[in-house]
């Protein structure tokens, strides 16, 4: 390959520039972004970064030796338009060309948004733009401020925003915020980290809509009610950016579908990150977009799927001055226990704890809370017990 280009100049985009050049690739390379930005850490946006504790310097992703030592071309603040993947063309706004003969598509996912949410004082939380707006809002003073989802954006900014001394509620539709990810019983452990923190948690309501003619003044609810607002911010989720690939030769569902080695139904492009569907899978994690790109890359210069990119799930929250970590496949149906540390009044007591969920006798996941040494043990006992299970499953 003469040329390869890299779409999404992202933390994912930026781990596959650099196994290029690990795994011997001298040619041409191209990153195009739509941000002005550089690649830059995203989970510090809702944390140090919106409470002060972090500045723009500390959540680069690379330096000036390194972006010297990637010889890369960057094109920053331009958007890709669409794709010609047999005719080996990336398209960007303006009509400029890329000629390329390999792709990496790591466009990422942007923030889902409300129906009348361009109200002054509204805000998503995705990227470094949104997170300088909100924090400069923060900084005006003592506010109301409304959170829409109890995910975990949506947990760790209204975190944020209490430990700066604002008045914040979580709206949640759901009857406990992060059920899906952690399961009933868990989940209401983490809706007492709320409660702890001194914010109201508001479960089992929608929101029908925005009050406020310039600037948002409210939030109503589905149960009848209305919640003042100084400030909202809308965390329910995030669409994989996929609009410039539709009329490519690219098979899309809930992102870009990839086998379980990252290559698309074309062998010369590969997706990774939040816009990648890898083995069926999409998962917008931060381990996810570090750990794809070597199979990616891989796959991509040797033309074929010869490496796979399946690893346990893992991600991490910190909300409340707690560390959560979450390792393994949970499915509905799995029990799950207490193996260390215990719960004062349904919320993790001091030392935290580790939950084990178990199916037929295994175990499938972990959950910690402020126990970091333990959690790491038992992650790596997955990964294990994951890696005999596919040895056992290609052997047979």
């Amino acid at each position: 390959m003469r040329t390869v280009t890299i779409v999404g100049a992202s933390l994912s985009g930026l781990y596959a520039a650099r196994e290029l050049r690990a795994q011997g690739y001298d040619g041409r390379l191209v990153i195009v972004g739509d941000e002005p930005h550089h690649p830059y850490d995203r989970p510090p946006l809702s944390k140090d970064f919106l409470t002060g504790r972090a500045d723009e310097t500390q959540l680069a992703l690379t330096d000036t030796e390194e972006t010297a030592e990637l010889g890369a071309e960057w094109i920053l603040g331009v958007r890709a338009r669409a794709l010609d993947a047999r005719g080996r063309t990336v398209l960007l706004d303006g009509g400029r060309t890329v000629s390329t003969d390999g792709v990496v598509i790591a466009t990422g996912a942007s923030a889902r948004r409300l129906p009348g949410d361009t109200l002054a004082g509204v805000h998503t939380l995705r990227t470094l733009d949104d997170a300088r707006a909100l924090r400069e809002e923060l900084t005006r003073g003592p506010c109301r401020v409304v959170v829409i989802g109890g995910g975990f954006i949506g947990a760790e900014t209204a975190s944020s925003c209490s430990s700066l001394g604002h008045s914040v509620t979580v709206v949640e539709a759901a009857p406990l915020p992060l059920v899906p990810q952690l399961g009933a019983e868990m989940a209401a452990v983490c809706a007492a980290l709320h409660h702890r923190g001194g914010v109201d948690l508001v479960t089992g309501t929608g929101v029908t809509g925005l009050r406020g003619t310039t600037t948002v003044t409210g939030v109503d609810l589905t149960d009848g009610r209305t919640l003042p607002a100084d400030i909202v911010i809308v965390g329910i989720g995030a669409t994989p950016n996929t609009a410039w690939l539709v009329g490519s030769a690219l098979a899309l569902h809930d992102g870009v579908l990839c086998d379980d080695g990252c290559v698309t139904t074309l062998p010369q492009v590969v997706a990774v990150g939040d816009v990648a569907c890898v083995g069926g899978t999409r998962a917008e994690h931060w381990t996810s977009a570090t750990q794809q790109p070597r199979a990616a890359v891989t796959n991509l210069l040797a033309g074929r799927t010869v490496e796979t990119a399946t690893a346990v799930p893992y991600f991490w929250s910190d909300q409340y001055g707690a560390r959560i970590q979450f390792a393994g496949r949970r499915t509905d149906g799995d029990t799950v226990r207490i193996t260390e540390g215990e719960l004062s009044d349904g919320a993790p007591a001091e030392g935290g704890f580790l939950a084990r969920y178990q199916r037929d006798g295994r175990t499938t996941a972990v959950l910690a809370v402020d126990r970091p040494r333990p959690f790491m043990r038992a992650r790596r006992e997955l990964a294990r017990d994951a890696e005999e299970e596919r040895v056992q499953s290609a052997a047979g």
